[in-house]
């Protein structure tokens, strides 16, 4: 069996959620896939704890759980996670810390360090690809190491996978989508005539939008996962400025109902036309399929040449998905 030691950057809900997956799904990882995986790195924003045997990561979590930090750990050193990165047997880099869009944050530098080491790298956080894929994926190519980040568009929806390998020769004319749960919910919540501040304070009581929600219903997560699927998928080799990019604040419920007394709704959508990348509230009819995609599903809808048209959904309210996104990453690169 393939024992595969692993450094996890951020411990929350994601690598929570990572880790009981880990522990419910052992046998089956062994019995399918031959495979397994010994956590021996952890951090947190107070540091990082090295256990070369492998942490108890139920123990771990509970000691996260009880308001404890990795700095209190008896195996914390105080030196840098690239620095203790160098002196650890390492094969794989799973990176889900918080998100920083202005510059990729340590995400990023991590992710390069990691790559140029040889060393394969799964991402959850969406900022090192939104600020260097190209570099990222040239560092992987050079040293050979894994590098997959399909959690980091829609959770489990394997969009990234389908593009790149179920559409083999396909080239997409077109596609459109509901990426954002959060908008997804919130635009549902108003047309029952809650205010737009109370729907996303429902969103955030749900545990779904975070406190600063901004990013979402501003439109930046949904192009930020738009920019990804058009450079992963197509090779289009876009920026951020090359989408046009609207959020849902100006959507009121007044708006929705009018709609939906004619058949429609309101979605935040993102899509490709061929030519043009955008991100805005968009009219549809009910009974389309992007029109149907309501509360916390996300969904895309695309159209190639060779595949003809293709719907694929996913319901995600929790991270259960998103984790299992970084398993399956992991699992296809060292299986």
């Amino acid at each position: 069996m393939k024992n595969i030691n692993v450094a996890m950057n951020g411990l929350g809900s994601v690598h929570k959620t990572l880790s009981g997956i880990l522990k419910d799904k052992q046998l089956v990882l062994k019995e399918k896939y031959d495979i397994g995986f010994n956590v021996v790195m952890i951090s947190d924003s107070s540091g990082v704890a090295v256990n070369n045997n492998g942490f108890n990561m139920v123990e771990v979590i509970a000691h996260k759980n009880s308001g404890g930090r990795v700095s209190g750990l008896s195996e914390y050193q105080d030196k840098s996670f690239l620095d203790i990165l160098s002196d650890t047997n390492v094969d794989l880099v799973w990176e889900a810390s918080p998100v920083d869009f202005d510059t990729g944050g340590e995400a990023l530098e991590i992710a390069r360090g990691a790559l140029n080491r040889g060393i394969s790298v799964v991402l959850a956080n969406k900022g090192p690809v939104v600020k260097a894929h190209g570099e990222l994926k040239a560092l992987s190519n050079n040293s050979g190491a894994g590098f997959k980040y399909s959690a980091t568009v829609c959770g489990g929806l394997p969009i990234l996978n389908i593009g790149e390998r179920d559409m083999i020769a396909g080239d997409v004319s077109e596609f459109s989508g509901v990426f954002n749960g959060t908008c997804n919910f919130i635009l549902d919540v108003l047309k029952n005539g809650v205010a737009f501040d109370a729907a996303v304070k429902e969103a955030q009581n749900v545990g779904a939008a975070e406190a600063d929600p901004s990013l979402d219903i501003d439109g930046w997560d949904t192009a930020f996962k738009l920019l990804i699927i058009a450079n992963h998928v197509m090779n289009a080799r876009i920026t951020l400025d090359d989408i046009s990019v609207k959020g849902i604040m100006s959507i009121t419920p007044e708006m929705i109902r009018a709609e939906e007394s004619q058949g429609n709704t309101i979605k935040l959508v993102a899509s490709f036309d061929g030519s043009t990348y955008k991100v805005e509230p968009t009219v549809v009819a009910k009974d389309t399929f992007i029109g149907s995609c309501t509360g916390w599903e996300m969904g895309i809808e695309i159209h190639s040449d060779l595949y003809g048209i293709m719907y694929h959904k996913l319901y995600e309210k929790e991270p259960v998905p998103t984790a299992a996104s970084m398993l399956r990453d992991a699992v296809n690169i060292f299986s």
